[in-house]
């Protein structure tokens, strides 16, 4: 594996960050995470139309720009750093690999063109209410919804809950559980006996919504792949999901080392910079180490992806456990180095603070990544 940028992939970081530093202040962030729909959908457009980056992953042969998870990672590093608003994440990191490995090639042919074109946003729902019980269950124990055979298809029946982006994407692919197993469905949003709303959540910079399924007839046409055997690859889209989601921690915990290294160095206290009293380079210290943990451990795991290798399961976790506690710590850190204002409305550290934690719980935590590392290790 070659663990340096090349040279394209410094020009993606560098324009992604360029891009994302313009559309994507505090300001924007602020306007789109109190507006009903989440994101500016202008700037959702100039991203697919200047960037591309929508069609990052999708091969070249459904319109996309075919390029590796690193690429991906990359951009989401830049996406985490500025708390960007969009529906990248559901879109790119949830709903295309679910597509690409369980759409059969005229599913394919129907969907990903349009999302590689920016003209279609998507997301997965899996997960049901029981999902938050135990500290939070994100297995195949959290599938909630049903499905059974009828004259029609399939009816589905339901609710699936912390879906991103649920509330507003235009294509739902829903998991459900049946007879045989869990299966995939695709199923545009206005689609009858559907009725979705926002979930109001800790981070407001990123949406949840939930999902009812009321009696949904589906056409057998609109399944993905064969009755009962998606699970596999769903776990597989998981896996791929916390590779994602640790990127874009990774974004968060360095630019909080970096606001709070700022902070220091221009706030004073008996006539010298707080970033001059040992303490606080201790902790600054601690929080760069953090980040060079987590880089490492999140680049490691794209190159897996990247490869297919069998060991993406258990370099996902690892990267999600790394990255979830160091977002959380970093962010933990600037509050307090930031002093009584951390935590005040007019600072963004308090923003990063919130997303840092609802990051950790999405997709389990790094105490539930280390346990399935463990699991994995000793089968």
């Amino acid at each position: 594996m070659e663990f340096r940028f090349s040279d394209e992939q410094h020009l993606i970081r560098d324009s992604a960050a360029a891009f994302f530093s313009e559309v994507s202040s505090s300001t924007a962030v602020r306007e789109a995470m109190a507006s009903e729909l989440g994101y500016d959908r202008t700037v959702w457009q100039r991203l697919c139309q200047e960037l591309g980056c929508q069609a990052i992953s999708i091969p070249e042969a459904y319109g996309g720009l075919g390029l590796g998870y690193v690429e991906l990672a990359i951009v989401l590093e830049q996406m985490g750093r500025t708390l960007a608003c969009s529906p990248f994440f559901a879109t790119v990191c949830l709903a295309v690999p679910t597509l690409l490995l369980a759409a059969d090639e005229p599913q394919k042919q129907r969907y990903l063109p349009a999302i590689a074109a920016g003209e279609l946003t998507a997301t997965l729902a899996y997960t049901g209410p029981q999902a938050a019980r135990n500290g939070g269950q994100w297995g195949i124990e959290s599938i909630g919804a049903t499905c059974r055979p009828v004259a029609e298809g399939y009816q589905l029946e339901g609710c699936l809950r912390y879906v991103i982006d649920g509330h507003n994407a235009d294509l739902l692919l829903i998991a459900a559980r049946g007879e045989l197993g869990v299966s995939l469905f695709a199923l545009d949003a206005d689609h009858p006996g559907i009725e979705r709303r926002w979930l109001p959540g800790m981070d407001q910079t990123r949406r949840q919504g939930e999902i009812h399924l009321h009696q949904v007839i589906v056409p057998a046409s609109q399944r993905l792949g064969s009755e009962g055997d998606a699970w596999p690859q769903l776990q597989q889209v998981i896996a791929l999901a916390k590779v994602a989601l640790a990127a874009e921690q990774l974004g968060v915990a360095r630019r909080t080392l970096d606001m709070s290294v700022d902070y220091l160095q221009q706030r004073e206290q008996f006539a010298r910079p707080l970033a001059g009293f040992q303490a606080l380079k201790h902790k600054a210290a601690d929080m760069l180490l953090k980040c060079e943990l987590t880089h490492a451990a999140v680049y490691y795991a794209a190159c897996v992806a990247e490869q297919a290798t069998p060991e993406l399961e258990e370099a996902a976790a690892m990267a999600k456990a790394t990255a979830s506690d160091a977002a959380f710590f970093n962010a933990g850190s600037a509050i307090q180095l930031h002093g009584g204002v951390g935590f005040t409305w007019e600072y963004d550290v308090h923003l990063y603070f919130k997303r840092a934690k609802a990051s950790e719980l999405y997709l389990g935590n790094g105490a539930q990544q280390r346990e399935l590392i463990a699991r994995l290790l000793l089968d």
